[in-house]
């Protein structure tokens, strides 16, 4: 791996404007002999996946061919989230459907992990659900970096994230995690990692190959194992990121953010356990401890926030079986020893 003090993340840090020319990357894309598929992850999300599917279909797809398929990967949904994709094109699966044999949780990861095996597509774009201000920037700003330069195989999004409140939103606060939680985490045990403007946020997109090394959290740990595991296997030269400027979406609670870092926490500690990065002295918990005020009394709320984790979809023989290609590895890039 690289030194501690090595910035060159920053050097692979851009402005999606960089991209904006969508024809000169569907000309990449065609040279190259590339398929792209974007997947949404949803749970009841009937107010707005309507209308990114539209934004993204009719731009990206539609008056540009960049996209080669878009989906929803829902963990079903008790609103109309997958009626309304369906009606707005996008090809529609439940998470619990996909892999049948192998289960089903219920969680981001879990979602993510399944698309895989779903979607078609080389490089694959992951764009969060609940996204009030979507433009195509979402999309073409993190595959520009694939298309670009072949040494890259993961590139995450940053953007302001304003906080909605009852007296209205405020410029900036999102991103609460990462600050207290993420980055300190980082910079203790990862530093390179810490020049990740938002290492947690939603959007982001990767090559198949590298993808289906990794192993994913079904929960709240997907995105810091995700980088974790590309800088310990591939070294920071195969992440990039880039700025889309401004994201408006659903806010958590206190309480929700809590459970959050819980599950990164532990994904963390397992991590630094399976690299040697650190020691880890005792069992860990499988709850989530939360206090609740009720009246003059206090009581306890227990959360179990699920530690499962998928394998790679390389060990997986249904995944193998379907492209044809067992123990495939990018040529970008060369695992470490």
């Amino acid at each position: 791996m690289s030194k501690p003090s090595d910035d060159s993340l920053l050097v692979r840090t851009w402005h999606h404007s960089k991209f904006s020319d969508i024809g000169r990357l569907v000309d990449l894309k065609e040279k190259k002999g590339l398929t792209l598929s974007l997947a949404f992850p949803t749970l009841n999300e009937e107010a707005t996946i309507g209308k990114e599917i539209l934004v993204i279909r009719t731009e990206l797809m539609d008056r540009y061919p960049l996209l080669d398929e878009i989906a929803v990967i829902d963990s079903s949904s008790k609103d109309r989230t997958r009626q309304v994709a369906e009606r707005y094109g996008a090809r529609v699966f439940e998470s619990k459907d996909i892999l049948p044999g192998r289960g089903t949780f219920r969680g981001k990861g879990e979602n993510l992990w399944k698309s895989l095996y779903a979607l078609q597509g080389d490089i694959i774009v992951w764009v969060d659900a609940d996204i009030a201000n979507i433009a195509p920037k979402f999309v073409y700003g993190l595959v520009g970096p694939l298309l670009e330069d072949d040494s890259i195989g993961y590139v995450k999004a940053f953007y302001e994230r304003p906080i909605r409140s009852s007296s209205g939103i405020q410029s900036s606060g999102g991103g609460r995690v990462t600050e207290i939680l993420v980055r300190p985490i980082f910079s203790l045990f990862y530093p390179e990692l810490a020049r990740l403007v938002q290492p947690l946020s939603g959007e982001y997109a990767g090559r198949r190959e590298l993808l289906e090394t990794l192993p994913f959290s079904v929960g709240y740990g997907v995105e810091l194992g995700h980088l974790i595991d590309v800088y310990r296997k591939f070294g920071i030269g195969a992440l990039a990121q880039v700025d889309l400027d401004l994201r408006i979406h659903r806010n958590q609670s206190t309480e929700a953010l809590g459970r959050m870092a819980y599950g990164i926490l532990a994904t963390f500690l397992d991590r630094a356990r399976r690299y040697g990065d650190a020691e880890v002295l005792r069992e860990l918990g499988d709850r989530h401890i939360a206090l609740k005020v009720e009246k003059e009394s206090h009581t306890v709320a227990a959360t179990e926030i699920s530690a499962v984790e998928r394998p790679p979809m390389v060990e997986v023989p249904e995944y193998t079986q379907k492209f044809k290609e067992s123990g495939r590895h990018w040529a970008g890039r060369n695992l470490e020893a």
